[in-house]
């Protein structure tokens, strides 16, 4: 934390944001009695894979852009895959790569939801936001909460099993590749993974209840905390269901009403737009009909539980409609609600996973399909932070020409800056000032569990401009860099 000031004005910086993916700061500008005046969610770091995919072969794409992260890099390993199924010919792959792909993809949003819940949020749910900072981490949590610690290691551990036997590796595999996959699943890797399954199920409707007692323990406060309404999108299925791994983009309105719904792939560009400040390197994208100030929206697993019409699952679905009920009739529009959501998809993704390992077509020989060369291919997924855009272009001599990301994150990026004016309106207007005070803005986005490195994509060239100003606001001294 660093606090400046000028003619008593006081500028607080969290630098860096903690427990998240990847590199951001907060700024919060407060006026001469204390009060906020301004808040930003900066993201400081810039990755370039938009560009620098550019030249290189269509087919390589899965494997070049996955290593934008190291925490879901099968969300894009995949939406790349599939934006080049698209560019090979290939409408729908065989029901052997499809269900490898979709066993890959539960197994990490398996994964990826049991590290955020207990590794990175429950200390500030277990411990509480204003706990010392020695206490706020996984190690206390391991110290005071053994079981549910060695848990969720082991939780981890087997989404990332699932994950080496679909595709080839544990973080950056081969397995997925335009027109399908390079493997299918061996029956011992199958027995493997099945021996397990259950106990992973049973494992994850522990952590919804972990969750949920922490959340009706102080409902009011965790309901109010940071919170405010908004629209919400995900892909679902053609009859409304919840589909983390295909399906058409739908938005809702804060009422629970439909903006648009089965929207293509192929068409994201006439319904989304994407804009660029000069303080973030993460473009703010809108819905083009609302504009820019109507038009931002949520994503992740608080929108797909809000937007899907069921889970067709069993104890998933039940659990979605408990969830449902904190609105009343409307979504749930709680920040802090996404941690509910997120484990209700944990239970989801354990029981599809039991449901794929049962299905024969994973040992099928079918692995790849091709068909008749296309220039372009779009292409989403769910990632487990939100939904996940990928777009490229193809010449004829089968070099990307243009690529264009549109990463969960980014699409939660004016939520998040929302989120943080919300909550230091409501803790740290007109008070003093204190670390644990601070850790409320950060708990605020560690909800949306954010993966920055994976969103920092700035279209055009970023210019980076630095103006110092007195308490009035005249300008003091101005630095410009690009």
């Amino acid at each position: 934390m660093a606090v400046s000031t000028s003619n008593q004005k006081r500028k607080v910086v969290i630098n860096p944001v903690t427990r998240v993916e990847g590199h951001g700061k907060v700024t919060i500008q407060l006026d001469e009695n204390g009060h906020v005046e301004r808040t930003r969610f900066h993201i400081i770091e810039f990755r370039g894979f938009e560009r620098f995919v550019q030249g290189r072969m269509y087919w390589e794409a899965p494997i070049i852009v996955q290593r934008l992260c190291g925490i879901c890099p099968v969300s894009h390993h995949l939406a790349a895959s599939k934006a080049m199924d698209v560019v090979a010919g290939v409408d729908q792959v065989s029901p052997t790569a499809e269900k490898m792909r979709r066993l890959m993809h539960y197994g990490q949003t398996y994964q990826s939801h049991a590290l955020h819940f207990f590794h990175l949020a429950s200390p500030d749910l277990l411990f509480g936001f204003d706990a010392p900072v020695e206490k706020r981490n996984v190690l206390a949590v391991l110290a005071e909460y053994p079981d549910v610690a060695r848990k969720a290691v082991l939780m981890r551990q087997y989404g990332q099993e699932v994950i080496k036997a679909t595709s080839g590796k544990k973080i950056h595999g081969t397995g997925s590749l335009p027109g399908g996959v390079n493997k299918n699943l061996g029956a011992a890797e199958r027995d493997t993974l099945q021996a397990r399954v259950d106990t992973m199920i049973e494992w994850a409707v522990e952590g919804l209840e972990l969750c949920k007692t922490i959340t009706k323990a102080d409902l009011d406060k965790l309901v109010k905390f940071g919170s405010f309404e908004s629209n919400f999108m995900s892909i679902v299925a053609e009859d409304g269901c919840m589909d983390l791994y295909d399906g058409k983009l739908r938005v809702i309105d804060a009422d629970g009403e439909k903006i648009f719904d089965q929207v293509a792939p192929a068409d994201y560009l006439d319904y989304i737009e994407e804009e660029v400040r000069p303080w973030s390197y993460m473009k703010f994208p809108f819905i083009k009909s609302l504009g820019k100030e109507k038009g931002w929206y949520r994503v992740g697993p608080l929108a797909r539980v809000n937007a899907c019409d069921y889970i067709d699952t069993p104890i998933a679905e039940k659990e979605r409609q408990e969830f449902m009920a904190l609105g009343g009739g409307r979504p749930v529009h709680a920040t802090m609600a996404y941690h509910w959501a997120r484990m209700i998809e944990t239970v989801h993704a354990a029981e599809k996973m039991k449901e794929l390992l049962a299905d024969p077509d994973l040992q099928g020989t079918e692995l790849r399909r091709k068909g008749e060369r296309r220039n372009r291919g779009v292409a989403w997924i769910e990632a487990p932070r939100g939904t996940l855009f990928h777009h490229y272009e193809v010449d004829e001599q089968d070099k990307i020409t243009l690529a264009n990301l549109i990463v969960s994150t980014t699409n939660n990026n004016e939520a998040m800056n929302e989120a943080v004016r919300v909550i230091a309106d409501q803790y740290l207007d007109g008070k003093e000032i204190t670390e644990g005070l601070l850790n409320h803005i950060e708990v605020g986005i560690r909800a949306y569990d954010p993966c920055l490195s994976c969103a920092t994509h700035a279209l055009g060239q970023m210019r980076l401009q630095v103006r110092l100003t007195d308490a009035r606001g005249h300008l003091i001294d101005e630095k410009l860099r690009g």
